[in-house]
């Protein structure tokens, strides 16, 4: 008689089918919001500024027939390096270097409106999403404890901003309560980038996604969109590289539960469309979770 099946394909059938659910409460999420009278239907329906920023975000493939929406603080330079190699522009997603995230890569926003609307109708169009308390705080932690230029743009100003006697600091040691005050003072259409609502960033409601991956099954979801693609067997998903420091859920307990509560409860409106449509749970600041 033929086996049954093996433990581990017991728990792989059921990984499929928890992330199916996933997809499924994802897709009548956005569904029923994005089916309200006042939601945008389409890019030229959304107002200037929102639709300059949405299509500035969506990279195009047209020898692979695909958009994608770059996220940052989720991935988005490797899947820029694959872009790169599929264009041919780069040898192997596993070439080292400070990543260029200009050149080489084709923007939607450079098109004429036929060809922008085109590529919206007829090319496979994904994204990739992440928690968003972890991904304001993976932001937090690489901008302001080692990027000089974000030290020194932003760092300095929010100090200055939040801080008595914060003049003389260089913008390395932003706090991460003060970060946090600084978005909730901040206009989301204004924001940088790294942390701009994902929902600002890609209009799930202006452009319908055929498929959205998530931070959390990265390599999984990747090779899911690779597939789809029919991109060539060498090219792959990069590994995480060495240097990488992880938002692990200590990191993240720790950050949220000493950080002022108020701060993040009235943080929340603003991601609140990042959480719902994308099934993030609301972040756990109770005290008996914090007490653990």
């Amino acid at each position: 008689p033929p086996a049954g099946p093996s433990r581990r394909d017991g728990r792989d059938s059921a990984a499929e089918l928890e992330l199916e659910g996933l997809r499924d409460t994802r897709n009548r999420t956005i569904r029923a919001l994005c089916g309200q009278r006042s939601m945008p239907r389409s890019v030229w329906e959304l107002p200037p500024g929102q639709r300059r920023t949405v299509l500035r975000h969506l990279l195009v493939s047209d020898k692979y027939r695909f958009l994608y929406c770059y996220v940052p603080k989720v991935a988005c330079s490797n899947w820029k390096r694959i872009l790169k190699v599929l264009d041919g522009a780069l040898e192997s997603v596993d070439v080292q270097g400070k990543m260029d995230h200009k050149s080489d890569l084709v923007f939607l926003g450079d098109m004429k409106p036929e060809e922008i609307s085109y590529r919206l109708k007829h090319y496979y169009k994904f994204i990739f999403v992440r928690n968003p308390m972890e991904r304001l705080l993976s932001a937090y932690r690489n901008k302001f404890g080692e990027i000089k230029e974000y030290q020194q743009k932003y760092g300095v100003e929010i100090v200055r901003r939040y801080r008595k006697n914060g003049g003389n600091s260089a913008g390395d040691d932003v706090s991460f309560s003060e970060f946090l005050q600084y978005l909730l003072d901040e206009d989301v259409e204004r924001m940088n980038e790294h942390w701009m609502p994902i929902y600002n960033l890609c209009q799930p409601c202006a452009v319908r996604y055929d498929f959205i991956g998530s931070y959390e099954r990265l390599h999984a979801d990747a090779n899911h969109v690779l597939e789809h693609i029919q991109s060539p067997s060498f090219v792959r998903f990069p590994e995480r590289q060495a240097w990488y420091k992880p938002v692990t859920a200590e990191t993240l307990h720790y950050y949220l539960c000493n950080t002022q509560r108020r701060l993040i409860r009235e943080l929340l409106p603003k991601y609140i469309l990042d959480f719902s449509l994308f099934a993030y749970p609301l972040p756990n600041i109770t005290s008996e979770f914090c007490r653990q």
